[in-house]
């Protein structure tokens, strides 16, 4: 632990957050089999609330970014507006926030299992965060918009977030790629996707989720709930110690001693082990001003 303060000695652990903490691995593996049930195609048109490929072999529900792009394609010509997308996601979001991404997204669980085979990590810039959005609006909305109003269905859009999607890659690519190569038909994924499938594995090597922190659109969506979302985490100045441990245990980079419940959280509750943070379900209360000083 991280401690320059004497105060430090006083510091105990919250046992919400450390419990919690340690059964995340296990709710994570036990989400999987939510995501990755083959229960048949009749479930492919209701979206999921996490970042999972449709075309993968095993997927249960359609990817709720892929049903956005497809709308966005469609919304110029048939006015049609995703209602079904809309209120899973506005549930999620007012719900939980990110704690999706932290805890259920099959392929935020992937990146936190690549992280350990390299112990060091690269640090990122916190403003890193904000080009989610730009894919989210870019990617995700308005290029599809575009192409759909001259007349290009989304899946022959030569420019779309689901040709450059490491998801796509991973969980679709990959095993179909394996499945040929082992039927003796050769590798059948595109250069374009095995160059992004090896930049993804590298990255998520060294930088811990970086999909999550860089691009993920989802996951840029689902944060701007967490200032207001039912679930959320609570701190409080007067426990503060300034032992540094929220921000040494935070993957993400976040200092949630200065701003907490900020779009990079993901939820994963591993601050919480300090006790000047805990996890809450209910609406936010206010906080006292934050008077430590933060070297």
């Amino acid at each position: 632990m991280d401690c320059s303060n004497p105060n430090c000695q006083e510091w105990q652990p919250t046992n919400l957050g450390r419990k919690l903490a340690k059964f995340r691995p296990w709710v994570q593996t036990g989400f999987l089999g939510v995501w990755l049930a083959p229960l048949g195609r009749w479930l492919h048109g209701i979206p999921g609330c996490v970042f999972h490929c449709y075309s993968c072999p095993l997927s249960a529900f359609a990817c709720p970014i892929g049903v956005m792009a497809n709308y966005a394609a469609l919304f110029p010509v048939v006015g049609e507006i995703p209602y079904l997308l809309i209120g899973i996601l506005l549930l999620a979001g007012a719900t939980t926030g990110s704690l999706i991404c932290g805890w259920a997204c099959p392929f935020g669980y992937l990146q936190d299992l690549l992280a350990k085979i390299v112990p060091w990590k690269l640090s990122l810039p916190s403003w890193i965060g904000y080009t989610r959005y730009v894919v989210l609006l870019g990617l995700v909305l308005i290029l599809p918009a575009i192409l759909g109003f001259k007349g290009i269905p989304f899946e022959e859009q030569v420019i779309s977030i689901c040709r450059l999607c490491p998801a796509g890659a991973v969980e679709a690519g990959l095993p179909y790629s394996v499945q040929s190569v082992m039927a003796h038909h050769g590798w059948i994924m595109s250069g374009l996707k095995t160059g992004i499938l090896i930049v993804f594995f590298a990255a998520a090597m060294v930088i811990h989720r970086p999909w999550c922190r860089i691009f993920c659109p989802l996951g840029g969506l689902l944060a701007l709930f967490n200032r207001f979302s039912l679930f959320h985490i609570r701190f409080q100045p007067n426990e503060c110690v300034e032992c540094n441990l929220c921000r040494s245990r935070c993957s993400m980079g976040v200092k949630v001693d200065q701003n907490v419940n900020v779009t990079g959280c993901i939820r994963c509750l591993e601050c919480t082990k300090c006790g000047a943070l805990e996890p809450a379900f209910a609406l936010p209360k206010k906080t006292l001003p934050i008077t430590t000083n933060v070297n």
